[in-house]
């Protein structure tokens, strides 16, 4: 029984698309569908790139929230703002599922709905603290500013990568050594 199906691909979606911007609609569709959405993103307009960006845009506003307070006030307010009657569909054949939103919605009003509920579902069922921004960033001289999604098992990923885990590694231990 599937019971949280937008939280861990939607948030994924949403930190892919923040980490490595698409260059246009098709694109962002693409990376839609590589997440596992079936749906047909129509009526397509010109503007849904760059509407698409001001949902990421907005979603990084959760993403960097100052504490777990201002982060869920930021949630419910984008919940709000795409808010529709679940439905139940069968639209691509693969049987009855719900959805979060009304249908013929713009490619950029589906996102920020699957991205709102599905980084809601994410942070109350995982926890708060799963999502963020690369550790290796904090520290002084590096810039690293990737969203990191956590969705392992014991919840304590805080790098985007490993190359930024063993460079941050790196510097801790040559903090460490006597000069």
């Amino acid at each position: 029984m599937q019971l949280n199906p937008y939280g861990e691909y939607a948030v994924l979606l949403a930190a892919s698309l923040a980490n490595d911007w698409p260059a246009d609609r098709s694109r962002i569709v693409e990376r839609a569908r590589d997440a596992g959405m079936t749906m047909d993103f129509t009526p397509a307009s010109d503007e849904d790139h760059a509407r698409t960006r001001e949902v990421v845009d907005g979603w990084l506003a959760i993403v960097d929230a100052p504490d777990d307070h201002r982060r869920a006030a930021l949630l419910n307010a984008e919940m709000a703002a795409v808010a529709a009657y679940p439905r139940l569909t069968d639209h691509d054949g693969q049987g009855w599922h719900l959805h979060y939103r009304d249908e013929l919605q713009t490619l950029p009003h589906v996102l920020r709905a699957v991205i709102a509920v599905g980084t809601a579902l994410h942070v109350t069922t995982r926890g708060m603290h799963r999502l963020g921004r690369c550790a290796a960033g904090l520290a002084p001289g590096d810039d690293c500013r990737r969203v990191v999604v956590d969705v392992t098992r014991n919840g304590r990923r805080r790098y985007c990568s490993v190359r930024c885990a063993n460079r941050d590694g790196v510097r801790r231990h040559r903090a460490r050594r006597p000069a």
